[in-house]
């Protein structure tokens, strides 16, 4: 009852109450009450009700405001850190100068008060959510501190008053109970699904928690003690008795708990038998193999709790346990991570969340969005584990790594299935299945990754490496992935579904074996860390041999199958590297027998051979899936765990196995066994012909690569970077983040440093010459490039290291393309260039061996026997096959073998006496035995002699006759070889062996004896040496015989041989022998002597004559190529010069202005799509292409020259008002009030915002071919980025984007001769007659039904759709022929202002000016004067009607009038074509009211004082005729005396220099007018001279000093200006408001976008988290607008109005349809014009040149002055669509 009365109480006084009843130190009775008071108002059956938490709040403030409250408490703070929680997609950074820990983060304020300048810092996107680190010196160095947490704050701070948390420490606990029920409340059954009201519910709540930990230190301790209270717990937990509710809740709670184990509660019986399988919910399809298994693991590892069933003893616990269930509610896990700086709770945490760790990884596999979970649980571990003290407390403590490692163990187990690899029948051995959604979506990537985090202190990767149990396990763990996704090549039909497990398969091998496996590595660095390395390759051994136990396998590899994944090799490989590099072990103590180096030896080598037999295509059947591994495998980011790794163990293999028998392996795993034989023909049961050549040059380029690669075998860390970067950079110029990008770095996520003890940047400053980032004429950007040093291509250039590191083979042939490009460029050698020979690093002595492979039999018989073939020019050689041939013989000479017994027990094959390179190079072999098909031409050549010679063929006399050459020398006995050597290894004391072994039985590559044709053994005579045959290659290649004469040798000097061809090659390979071995020098100078041709075989083989030619051939396709180039280029040329020069002949007459030409001739046109060439008539109009465009850039145009500054901060602004296009506005709206509409419709222009501006490429077309390509263009659907309804079109010739076609008119050019003839009529008579013109409207020049005028409609009303509704009706009714009147003029008034503004603003650079090359003002004119004139015949008979409706306000007043204007109505209005002196006339008489403004306009700035000066002087003259008046003083006076008005001083220079700058707007556009309408030229001059050059050019007599000589008056000057002048006094009543349409200035300046700041944070920081000003929200992608710096919505539904989104709209309103837009989100800039849009590029690069699209790597961003200006001149010129390609729809969703 108490309660209840408590309850109706005013909330503060209760709580004060109360808190002054538990200050006493007999407390029971308050204690009573506030228990009571809780249970009611707390009762979680009633659900959240905001009125329960303002009692809490109450409660906790102790009767105080709460916000008061908050601030005492904050007061108390101590934390040291800053500990800010974010959520995803937050912008934080990371310092790597400052961080100890890779995973630092700070947040935007502690980083911004803190000093990183010159770091190497970054931003980024937060993708899982994280904390900030500032204060923390365990993750960050404290001089990366930010000035607040820079002071250990907590020393100064008062330790807190008791009574203050008393309240708190009362009423949590019942709080946080509350929230305990609603968590158990909301808990189902498996089954049910009710998550989402208690969402709701606990919204409320968990806003509560949130608010009180950010209340600072002192508040998280009172928290943390309430969540680590056991006793609290044990009380609250259970529910009293008479609670049913909380009973209901306990129940539900311990049946969620029970499946939280590893092994579920019914299994646990099941485990004694541990055989038997369970029958619980881990049921999988592994029946036998899995179960068995996993029951077994489970019971081995040490400790059983991490099995166990879960128990909870204080409320954290129990709230992690359902944060986990309810999978990682966001609310949850800020709260739980913004405890985290209290130390106290952090350490209970961790512990907590350890315990918890099984049940995570259930939940996560049982999950339905296991990418959110994922992110948010290495949110919380990532802010645990980074902590190396915390890590190995808990890794002592609780077992942390053997929970790791079998939690991770029992996840794989999930989804394991039996390998195929090898014995496909018997295999014991178990693979993940790549193809299950595990390991598809990466959901083993949390835990992953949380146990990379924690081997990177060196404390936890120390007890890992020594508990040797935990060792056994994860090797177990590592053989899951040994052999998984088994490739079976398939040999019939192309297999039907593509899988594409193997993104999984590379993903997983790289994350969960290769990452762990580099975080112990870069423990295992120094001699004390010996004992570690040891072990490791002991247990990768102890586990190899398993392996090859349970596949079955014995000696051979099963054909046809392959499989890139073999961690265990490579984790022994990686070991055995940094073993024998860092740590001084002997290589040998860490080797095992021969026999299992030759297992071991055997999948890397299959993968190697079959990444060959993926370029020949032989897998081709498997689809591209199999292209995409094998790129996958040699990819900058898999290379370093890969291929290097596997290249280097088959290394080792060979340094220690028989070399014979090493190579002989190769080649017949390569396949190519059958093809080295001496014979012209051979069988080949494995490969297709086709096939052979490209598995010759694989196996020949593998072996260079296993002979000259170094990277494990004694290069230091910075040789290694310098040749990676050297290689990326030969393949192609690169950015600075492509080539970070492409250099493998040292794969361990933790390292954060590139390897090397020298820095990337040092080093690529030393081998790279930076490009800055240029434009190219197209508009197209290129970024800042990095580019090799010269001296790099001519001394480091290594096109083996190349080869390994391409993903496309064409990256190869780059490298070659450029490399020649270079010796061509510098003059070192012009042909067509062999790759470079290389000298090598001197090997690490452990691997000494080896070089024996260069110096065993077996590669020389191969060696000598592709130089006889290529020699003989039998078939499938080629020039790469004899480069690497010649590559391996150099590297043989380079790498000599110190003992050189010759080992006299091996030499049953008689082809070479000793095993030494330089010795058998000049070894003579006279005869060769062969097996040869029976159709070969040798056994015709044989059938012949023996025809000639008829000697019985006995065994003796063979033996005598060809000597000792006979014994089996034929390569075959390679694959004997190879089984006897095995064999010998294997039963070492059983010899018999050997001999029964032959290839015919055992191998199944001998066909059965009935198959055609026959082999027959013959034997060859060859009598050839390496020597000779190398000298003999010089000759054919040079084409010359003597090529090498005797004096070559003595004069020779191997370092010129460094770069050319082939026969540069040869040349040095032959000049190194002589110079090593006075014998081969010997045998050298007797070849050179006594050479003479090959003699070939007979010339009815055909392969003879296609060799003898092949080379011929050759050089002519070479010859035909490049002629055919050159044409071709010439071609192109000269289209592109007609393309770009060819102007319709129509305009190019304009430019001539031809005098000469006769008057008759008509113009004529070509079309561009039928190419008939003809004037263009009344039946068949021509039309030019047109793109018609609105555009708003000159009413953007401001009076000062200073662009707009974008505000960054909050004081600053921009305000629209004083643009061109708002001054014309008012200035109409002002003129509308107080004058009649039809009047103040001729007194202006409009069309800065919104006009129609009109453009051509010069390209003429007949206009019904137009509509019958515009027919094609719709039937054919594939077209991109523009729309044919619309009307858009590319033209046919020049592709450029256009959407209308502006008829031409027909008749004459140019009208010459008496258009053109002065004449010597006075003023007054040309007056006249220009009145007469004016009244006789009529002559139409086109009859109003003929398909021209058609057309002219029809572009009038194309020119119409193109601007929007409002920016043509300014009339008070809409629609009117006076609206359409003022809209038509303002087009060309439009045209003709955007060619001055296009001409720089003024006329000064003359007529060669590009915009005036491709005018189409002359036509655009004559369609807009036939429509105006058609208008004005329909206006008289429409005015008279209107008369009575139309208001009786005055007219505008002269001095109001636009004068522009009036001149273009004029000439619009006239018949056309106008005399020239007419036009003279007109422009005559509206420059004196153009001047007479200027003088009104300048008298009304005068002071009283200055007034009366000029009016006296004026007057004092008494000039008795005032028409001869030229100077602006006398006509000044009567202007004066009517107007009164401002002040400031004024002189009689300042005075002149303001009516010129005042009349120069209307002298530029008559000019530019009469240039268009006559053709004249437009001069060039100084800008000081355009005022007196414009005016003579228009035939106004001036001088540079006086604007007043120009004047010519018809009437009295002084009654006319009176009489202009009353016109506006008379308007006395409202005189003043009208006042501002006197003093406009018609001078603007050139139209500019904003001025952006140099460093785009400042945008960014600004603008990112600003909340939008329609919505109020913070917009999810903001932009800016670049020319008027609105910020919107991009994509934002909020501000959408009628289905149209913020941005689109905008570019409506602001840029008539084109907006030009900043995301401030990307960095990038986007165009949009009318319905496409595009992206631009961005204008702020980095320090290194390059655009950081999405801000992705975060680095600092500076503006590029040239970009923003390509940008503005591209806006400025409207050819956004000319030279952006990449449009697409925009669909109004921008």
């Amino acid at each position: 009852m108490m309660a209840a009365s408590l309850l109706r109480r005013d909330k503060k006084s209760t709580a004060a109450h109360l808190k002054a009843d538990l200050k006493r130190s007999d407390n029971s009775s308050g204690l009573r009450q506030l228990q009571e008071l809780l249970d009611s108002v707390l009762n979680a059956e009633r659900g959240s009700d905001p009125e329960a938490l303002d009692w809490c709040k109450c409660l906790l403030a102790g009767g105080d405001g709460f916000d008061d409250f908050c601030r005492t408490v904050r007061s108390y703070d101590n934390a040291t850190l800053c500990g800010l929680v974010w959520t995803a997609n937050f912008v934080a950074y990371r310092c790597r100068t400052c961080g100890i820990s890779p995973c630092m983060s700070l947040c935007a304020e502690c980083f911004n008060n803190g000093d990183h300048t010159g770091h190497d810092f970054n931003m980024f996107r937060s993708q899982a959510g994280g904390a900030c680190d500032c204060g923390d010196g365990n993750v960050m160095r404290e001089s990366g501190f930010c000035s607040r947490h820079r002071l250990k704050t907590g020393e100064n701070v008062p330790s807190v008053p008791r009574d203050l948390l008393l309240m708190s420490e009362m009423v949590l606990p019942r709080f946080i109970i509350t929230i305990i029920q609603y968590l158990r409340d909301g808990y189902t059954e498996p089954g049910e699904d009710t998550r989402s009201h208690l969402k709701e519910m606990l919204q409320l709540k968990q806003i509560q928690l949130l608010e009180l930990t950010k209340m600072g230190g002192a508040m998280r301790t009172v928290l943390t003690k309430i969540l680590t209270n056991q006793q609290t717990f044990k009380e609250l937990s259970m529910g009293q008795e008479e609670n049913v509710y909380a009973k209901r809740n306990y129940e539900k709670y311990l049946s969620a708990l029970k499946s939280s184990g590893l092994v579920s509660v019914e299994e646990k019986g099941a485990g004694a038998g541990a055989t038997d399988t369970p029958a619980g919910e881990d049921q999988d399809g592994l029946q036998g193999v899995g179960q068995r298994k996993r029951v077994k693991l489970s019971s081995s590892t040490k400790d059983p709790s991490i099995m166990d069933t879960l128990k909870h003893k204080c409320f954290l616990e129990e709230l992690l346990f359902w944060t986990i269930k309810y999978e990682f509610p966001q609310k949850m896990v800020t709260f739980l991570l913004n405890m985290l700086p209290d130390q106290d709770y952090k350490i209970t945490f961790t512990k907590t969340f350890v315990q918890h760790y099984a049940f995570i990884m259930k939940t996560l596999m049982k999950s339905h969005e296991s990418d959110t979970m994922s992110n948010r649980i290495v949110h919380i571990s990532v802010q645990l584990f980074s902590n190396e003290e915390l890590a190995r407390h808990v890794t002592e403590e609780c077992q942390l790594l053997d929970i790791m490692v079998t939690v991770l163990l029992y996840m794989m187990e999930s989804c394991l299935i039996k390998s195929e690899l090898q014995d496909e029948e018997n295999n014991r051995h178990v693979v993940v299945n790549c193809g299950e959604a595990l390991l598809k979506n990466n959901t083993y990537w949390p835990l992953v990754s949380d146990f990379i985090n924690i081997l990177s202190h060196q404390s936890v990767a120390k007890r890992f490496l020594e508990d040797h149990s935990l060792l056994l396990l994860w090797m177990s763990f590592v053989s899951f992935f040994q052999g998984m996704n088994l490739n079976k090549r398939e040999l019939n039909e192309h297999v039907e579904f593509e899988s594409q497990t193997y993104y999984a398969a590379f993903a997983a091998e790289l994350e969960a074996c290769a990452q762990p496996m580099w975080g112990l590595l870069t423990h295992c660095k120094v001699k004390e860390t010996q004992e570690y390395t040891k072990t490791v390759v002991r247990y990768c051994l102890e586990t190899l041999q398993m392996w090859f136990d349970a596949i079955g396998f014995v000696d051979e590899p099963a054909l046809n199958q392959l499989t890139f994944h073999l961690p265990l090799h490579r984790y022994y490989a990686m070991f055995l590297s940094k073993g024998v590099r860092c740590q001084g072990l002997d290589l040998d103590s860490l080797l095992p027998d021969q026999e299992m180096l030759m297992k071991i030896m055997v999948h890397p080598l299959q993968i190697q051979a079959s990444l060959s037999e993926i370029h020949s295509n032989m897998w081709v059947r498997n689809g591209l899936q199999i292209k995409g591994q094998a790129m996958t495998y040699v990819q900058s980011h898999f290379c370093n765990s890969m291929i290097d790794p596997d290249i280097y163990l088959l290394q080792v293999c060979a340094s220690r196995l028989d070399p014979d028998y090493f190579i002989s392996s190769v080649f017949e795993r390569f396949k190519v066994v059958d093809l080295l034989t001496m014979a012209s023909q051979h069988q080949n049961t494995v490969l297709d012909s086709e096939q052979e050549r490209p598995m010759l040059e694989g196996a020949l380029t593998f072996l260079v690569i296993l002979c000259s690669l170094r990277v494990h075998l004694g290069m230091s860390d910075d040789e290694i970077l310098r040749a990676e970067m050297v290689s990326q950079l030969c393949m192609n110029d690169r950015t600075h983040s492509s080539l970070l990008d492409l250099i493998p770095e040292n794969p361990n996520p933790k390292s954060g440093v590139v390897p090397g003890s020298c820095s990337f940047e040092e080093m690529l400053s030393a081998v790279a010459d930076f490009k800055a980032p240029v434009f190219e004429p197209g508009g197209s950007m290129q970024q800042g490039m990095y580019t090799p040093k010269a001296e790099v291509w001519e001394k480091e250039f290594d096109p083996i290291m190349v080869i390994l590191r391409t993903v496309y083979r064409r990256d190869v042939q780059s490298a070659m393309d450029r490399y020649a490009a270079f010796l061509k460029q510098s003059g070192i050698h012009t042909g067509n260039p062999w790759p470079p020979y290389k000298e090598r690093t001197p090997l690490h002595p452990c691997y000494k061996g080896l070089v024996r492979l260069l110096h065993c039999k077996t590669l020389h018989i191969v060696i000598f026997t592709l130089l006889y073939k290529i020699w003989m020019d039998h078939q499938n050689m080629s020039e790469h096959v004899l480069c690497m041939v010649l590559y391996l013989i150099e590297l043989g000479l380079d790498n000599q073998v110190q003992d050189d017994k010759v080992d006299e027990e091996h030499c049953h094959d008689s082809w070479f006496p000793g095993t030494s390179l330089l010795s058998n190079l000049h070894h003579v072999i006279n005869f060769v035995r062969v097996r040869v098909p029976e159709t070969a031409p040798e056994v015709e050549r044989k059938r012949e002699r023996e025809r000639e010679r008829e000697t019985p063929a006995s065994t003796s006399s063979e033996s005598s006759t060809f000597g000792q050459n006979l014994r089996e020398a034929q390569v075959f006995s390679l694959v004997a070889e190879r089984r006897r050597k095995f064999q010998e290894i294997i039963n070492r004391s059983n010899h018999e062996a050997s001999q029964t072994v032959r290839p015919k039985s055992s191998s199944s590559r001998w066909l059965p004896p009935g198959s055609p044709p026959q082999l027959v053994t013959e034997i060859l005579e060859i009598h050839e040496s390496m020597l000779s045959l190398l000298v003999k290659l010089h000759q054919k290649l040079s084409a010359k015989q003597n090529s090498l004469s005797l004096s070559w040798l003595a004069e020779v000097d191997p370092a010129h041989h460094t770069h050319g061809d082939g026969l540069t090659a040869i040349e040095r390979i032959l000049a190194k022998a002589a110079a090593r071995s006075r014998h081969s020098k010997r045998c050298l100078q007797e070849i050179c002597g006594k050479v003479c041709p090959p003699i070939p075989p007979k010339k009815n083989s055909p392969g003879d004559k296609k060799s003898m030619d092949k080379e011929e051939r050759r050089q002519r396709a070479r010859e035909r190529q490049q002629k055919l180039l050159a044409e071709f280029a010439s071609r192109q040329k000269s289209f592109m010069e007609t393309a770009m020069d060819v102007e319709s002949p129509e305009t190019d007459a304009v430019m001539d202005m031809g005098s000469a030409e006769p008057l008759d001739s008509e113009v004529l046109y070509d079309c561009v799509i039928c190419g008939q060439s003809g004037p263009s008539t009344e039946d068949r109009p021509t039309g030019l292409v047109v793109l018609l465009q609105a555009s708003s850039v000159l009413g953007h145009r401001c009076h000062s020259d200073t662009p707009k500054r974008l505000p960054t901060t909050d004081e600053e602004h921009i305000y629209p008002e004083d643009t061109c296009g708002a001054a014309h506005d008012v200035r109409l709206s002002l003129m509308q009030r107080y004058f009649k509409d039809s009047s103040c419709l001729q007194s202006v222009s409009i069309g800065w915002d919104g006009g129609v501006y009109v453009q051509t490429c010069g390209h003429t077309l007949h206009i019904d071919c137009h509509k019958s390509y515009m027919e094609s263009l719709r039937n054919d659907q594939v077209l991109q980025g523009f729309s044919v309804d619309k009307g858009e079109f590319t033209c046919p010739l020049c592709r450029q984007f256009a959407n209308s076609v502006l008829p031409c008119r027909p008749g004459r050019g140019m009208e010459t001769g008496a258009w053109h003839t002065p004449s010597n009529k006075s003023m007054s008579t040309l007056v006249n007659e220009v009145e007469d013109l004016q009244e006789q409207l009529g002559i139409f020049p086109v009859s109003v039904e003929s398909n021209l005028s058609k057309e002219m409609e029809s572009v009038i009303k194309d020119i119409k759709n193109t601007t929007q509704k409002k920016y043509m009706d300014y009339g008070k009714n809409p629609g009117s022929p006076d609206n359409d009147f003022l809209f038509m003029y303002s087009v060309a008034r439009t045209n003709l202002e955007l060619e001055l503004v296009h001409r720089g603003g003024n006329l000064c650079s003359g007529g060669a000016s590009a915009a005036a090359k491709r005018s189409c003002l002359n036509q655009l004119f004559h369609v807009l004067a036939m429509h105006m004139r058609l208008y004005i015949h329909t206006h008289d008979h429409i005015s008279s009607t209107e008369m009575y409706c139309d208001d009786e306000r005055p007219e505008v007043p002269m001095l109001f009038r636009d004068v522009p204007s009036l001149l273009i109505i004029f000439i619009l209005t006239m018949p056309q074509p106008l005399r020239r002196e007419h036009f003279t006339c007109v422009v005559k008489v509206l420059y004196s009211l153009q001047y007479t403004q200027a003088l009104a306009a300048l008298s009304i700035r005068f002071s009283r004082e200055e007034r009366l000066a000029w009016s006296n002087t004026a007057a004092a003259k008494k000039v008795p005729q005032i028409t001869d008046q030229k100077t602006f003083s006398d006509l000044l006076q009567p202007i004066i005396a009517r107007m009164c008005l401002s002040s400031s001083v004024w002189s009689p220079q300042s005075i002149e220099f303001s009516l010129q700058h005042f009349c120069l707007p209307f002298l530029r556009l008559s000019c530019l007018l009469q240039h268009h309408l006559y053709g004249d030229g437009l001069p060039g001059c100084l800008v000081e001279e355009e005022f007196s050059l414009l005016a003579g050019c228009l035939g106004l007599a001036g001088s540079v000093q006086s604007s007043a000589a120009c004047l010519e008056w018809n009437l009295n000057a002084f009654d006319l200006i009176s009489q202009w002048c009353s016109e506006v006094i008379s308007c006395h009543d409202f005189l003043v408001s009208l006042q501002s349409l006197l003093v406009q200035d018609p001078q603007w300046a050139a139209p500019r976008l904003l001025l952006l700041p140099d460093n785009y944070n400042t945008i960014f920081q600004y603008y990112h988290r600003k909340s939008c000003t329609s919505c109020g929200k913070t917009p999810k992608d903001p932009a800016l607008c670049l020319v008027c710096g609105a910020f919107v919505c991009l994509k934002g539904h909020c501000c959408k109005q009628q289905g149209v989104c913020e941005c689109v709209l905008h570019s409506q309103h602001c840029g008539a349809a084109t907006g030009i837009f900043l995301l401030i989100n990307a960095s990038v800039i986007i165009i949009i014009r009318g319905h496409r849009f595009c992206l631009w590029g961005s204008v702020y690069l980095d320090a290194h040149g390059e655009e950081d699209r999405d801000l992705r790597r975060g680095k600092p961003l500076y503006l590029c002055e040239e970009r923003y200006r390509v940008l503005e001149q591209q806006w400025v010129s409207h050819t956004f669509d000319h030279i952006n390609k990449r449009w697409g729809p925009h669909y109004n969703g921008l």
